[in-house]
């Protein structure tokens, strides 16, 4: 079976970052990283034994800081 991606959808919005990534684009270590998305705070998801998180959660949790001080 072959999966189609709709015309409709940004292919941006299907980018998928490791906790790695995130550290390295925010400039904070892996495990502070995994202490967010442990507490639910960064939003991801897991692929088999991945965990992955997108584009847009990062700048959820950005905003998130922003409204808060």
């Amino acid at each position: 079976m072959q999966w189609r991606i709709p015309v409709e959808v940004d292919a941006s919005a299907l980018e998928l970052w490791t906790v790695e990534d995130v550290a390295a684009k925010l400039r904070l270590s892996k495990a502070t990283i995994w202490r967010l998305i442990y507490a639910g705070t960064l939003e991801s998801v897991t692929i088999g034994r991945s965990r992955r998180v997108t584009p847009a959660a990062v700048a959820a949790y950005i905003d998130g800081l922003r409204a808060a001080s």
